[in-house]
């Protein structure tokens, strides 16, 4: 069950609090100043305790972090006190509610929080028990698929056991492969990286294995192979399923007697090296139609790892973006400050068949021909985005029930409308609510709920 606290001067609003709740909620009650269970999951505290001690609502705030260090603190206000309310927010507070308070808009803030502790929880651990600080924007995630893949990851990195990493081209097979090696005992080693699809197949077998003076013509003179380089580290084989027969002969003999012969050579040469290794194919499709070695697959096949494709993480989309706007931000010598909400919506419609990749280019090229500050859909290829930056086909989520569906089309819409209202009123806030038909309160509210910034919309030489 989780701990939630109500601070408020009238036992009416607590209880009434308490029966919007479900079961699974434990809900106490405490006036403003009163010390309570440090260990509460969520605060519900009126405006007026914020207001109790002279001095900004920031410190007010920071009264209660002190006493209830691990809450989310979310804010309930009386309607002529909405602005207080958002001054909160803005100083940290996790949100608000006004009076009197709907059950469903506090299931929604109930249901933020938790998921709010979950990625924070499973961050914060992975932060203090594993990852080394460079690791740490990358392991940060949403996705439930790819916590599991570095909760495999943290398990099999300390070892020495071959690691086989699976999943479509663009999903970071690479990436992961440095993160078991950084993580590794063989840290300090070298990590060697072999491209096996990228070579003439004539000569990956040098490459793996080198080849002495005079092995074939061209040999003039003797050459280390990438096993013998990677000596006390990490082998990456990436794309293994490419390599010739011939090939996958001499890496099974590699794999089960740590020794290698350059090509041309005639004595065994001893090797200490971890194997990782990399695939999008099918590897048992190929053992089945006999284009590769099922005891070499099986000698490979020690620890595998499945990596998620970006439709199955799309819930990473949003910050993958920011970190590849710094990346290139730094790398192009721009000043881009995020991404119009309205093609961030867009993008999460997409299909990305090139995964990762594909959306580290697509926001290169962005940030190319961006003129502004914020990434617009003028900046990013017509087959993601029509002229209006709407999606070319939006598919149909007929998956779901038709309640659901239904609303998450209302809240494209809904989305799609505010932020073009908004560019064209460039962020004013009573002129884009008049022209909407709605109050400025009544905005501000959509504004928060569907992650709209006026900042975003303001013109860009104002």
């Amino acid at each position: 069950m989780r701990k939630m606290l109500v601070i408020t001067r009238d036992g009416r609003r607590s209880e009434a609090l308490g029966e919007l709740l479900d079961q699974e909620e434990v809900l106490t009650q405490a006036a403003p100043g009163a010390s309570g269970d440090r260990d509460v999951d969520a605060l519900f505290v009126d405006v007026e305790a914020l207001l109790d001690k002279d001095g900004s609502v920031g410190k007010a705030l920071e009264g209660l972090w002190a006493r209830y260090p691990s809450a989310a603190i979310v804010v309930m206000a009386d309607e002529e006190q909405t602005q207080v309310a958002e001054d909160a927010v803005k100083a940290g507070a996790f949100d608000y509610l006004t009076h009197p308070i709907e059950k469903e808009k506090l299931g929604l803030v109930v249901d933020k929080v938790r998921e709010s502790d979950v990625v924070l929880s499973d961050l914060d651990y992975l932060r203090d028990q594993f990852w080394n600080e460079d690791s740490l924007e990358y392991v940060d995630t949403r996705s439930r698929a790819m916590r599991d893949v570095f909760v495999k990851i943290r398990q099999v990195a300390g070892t020495r056991t071959t690691v086989l990493l699976t999943g479509e081209t663009g999903t970071g097979k690479s990436l992961i492969a440095k993160l078991v090696h950084a993580h590794s005992n063989r840290k300090e080693a070298p990590f060697i990286s072999v491209h096996c699809g990228a070579m003439p197949d004539s000569l990956v077998e040098s490459e793996l294995f080198g080849h002495e003076k005079g092995a074939f013509t061209g040999a003039v003179r003797r050459k280390l192979g990438k096993f013998e380089l990677a000596q006390g580290g990490t082998l990456f084989l990436d794309e293994i399923g490419t390599v010739s027969q011939s090939v996958q002969v001499k890496l099974l003999y590699a794999i089960q007697e740590r020794m290698i012969q350059r090509v041309g050579g005639e004595r065994d040469i001893p090797v200490d090296v971890r194997i990782i290794a990399a695939t999008n194919e099918d590897m048992g499709r190929l053992c089945e139609e006999g284009k590769f070695r099922k005891d070499l697959f099986y000698r490979l096949n020690v620890f595998p790892v499945r990596i998620p494709s970006l439709r199955e993480r799309l819930e990473d989309l949003p910050r993958l973006c920011e970190v590849f706007i710094r990346q290139f931000n730094g790398q192009l010598n721009t000043e881009i400050k995020g991404i119009h909400p309205q093609v961030l919506d867009t993008l999460c419609e997409y299909d990305w068949p090139g995964n990762v990749r594909e959306l580290e280019n697509v926001i290169e090229r962005a940030c190319i021909l961006e003129t502004g500050d914020v990434l617009m859909p003028d900046s990013f290829p017509p087959d993601l985005l029509n002229a209006q930056g709407d999606m070319v086909t939006s598919p149909v989520k007929i998956g779901l029930p038709l309640k659901e569906a239904r609303q998450i089309a209302v809240d494209r819409f809904e989305l799609q409308y505010l932020a073009t209202l908004l560019e064209q009123c460039s962020g004013v806030i009573g002129e884009t609510a008049r022209r909407a038909g709605i109050t400025t309160r009544q905005l501000n509210k959509l504004m928060n709920r569907h992650g709209l910034k006026r900042k975003t919309f303001r013109k860009k030489n104002s």
